[in-house]
């Protein structure tokens, strides 16, 4: 059974985004044991891209700070090492395919599997082109996960039944980002997941405060929540651990 599961066995689950070497690597340690500390359940660490095309401005800004200190994918493997030795929670990458493809794909598949990545996150890639990574992501025991958007409609049934890990569900149409509030109708697009598989549901894009991430955890597994994280690091820098830490404590608690 998959790692990721642990992080829904006990109820619903919490789930910070944190882009990686932002504003550096040891402010991205800090975030991650203070993500832990106040109860997160699973960590999405991103890998700096410069065209991250599913993100809006908030986490765009974000991979353009990490990518000019320095950050490289070999230096977020190395991140995670550190991680690892100290946090024993489901993590997975989410990062764009000319990142994979430029490391090479199974070189960076396997190294995920060796450092202790549990998912892969790559919203570029449509389910009909996962065939790219795949193979290695069965070869090396890392989950290749699915996300399913309002618009995948009669794509849902099918992604669903061949989903590993969990299914991340995205809110909202248009690129991550801090929404006032989520208007479509996810009733009906959990409802058809659930008709296919029990592989867990999370839901993400738009996610920013304790009100919202309960009205989604009634609906959902878990909550996904990126921009409003990544908004404290671009506010407070390297003082940004012990913010993060209080907000994931809030949000915990609310869908607790």
């Amino acid at each position: 059974m998959s790692n990721i599961y642990k992080a829904f066995e006990n109820g619903k689950a919490f789930i910070p985004f944190i882009t990686c070497g932002d504003p550096d690597t040891d402010t991205t340690y800090n975030a991650v044991l203070e993500a832990v500390k106040n109860g997160a359940d699973l960590i999405e660490l991103g890998i700096p891209f410069s065209d991250p095309t599913a993100e809006g401005p908030v986490i765009q800004g974000a991979n353009i700070r990490a990518l000019a200190g320095g950050i490289t994918t070999d230096k977020v493997f190395d991140l995670v090492r550190k991680i690892r030795k100290e946090v024993t929670i489901p993590l997975v990458f989410m990062t764009y395919a000319n990142v994979v493809f430029s490391y090479g794909s199974e070189r960076f598949i396997k190294t995920c599997s060796e450092i202790g990545i549990d998912g892969l996150i790559i919203p570029d890639i449509p389910y009909e082109e996962k065939e790219e990574f795949e193979p290695f992501c069965a070869q090396y025991d890392v989950d290749l996960i699915s996300m399913i958007a309002p618009t995948s409609e009669d794509r849902i049934a099918m992604i669903a039944k061949e989903a590993k890990g969990f299914i991340y569900v995205v809110s909202s149409m248009g690129v991550t980002g801090m929404r006032s509030g989520i208007t479509t109708d996810l009733n009906s697009v959990i409802g058809k997941i659930r008709e296919n598989t029990d592989v867990p549901c999370a839901i993400g894009f738009g996610i920013s405060n304790p009100s919202q991430a309960k009205d989604m955890s009634k609906l959902a597994d878990g909550v996904i929540v990126g921009s409003a994280i990544v908004k404290l690091l671009e506010q407070y820098g390297t003082d940004a651990p012990s913010k993060i830490g209080s907000f994931i404590g809030e949000m915990k608690d609310a869908i607790r």
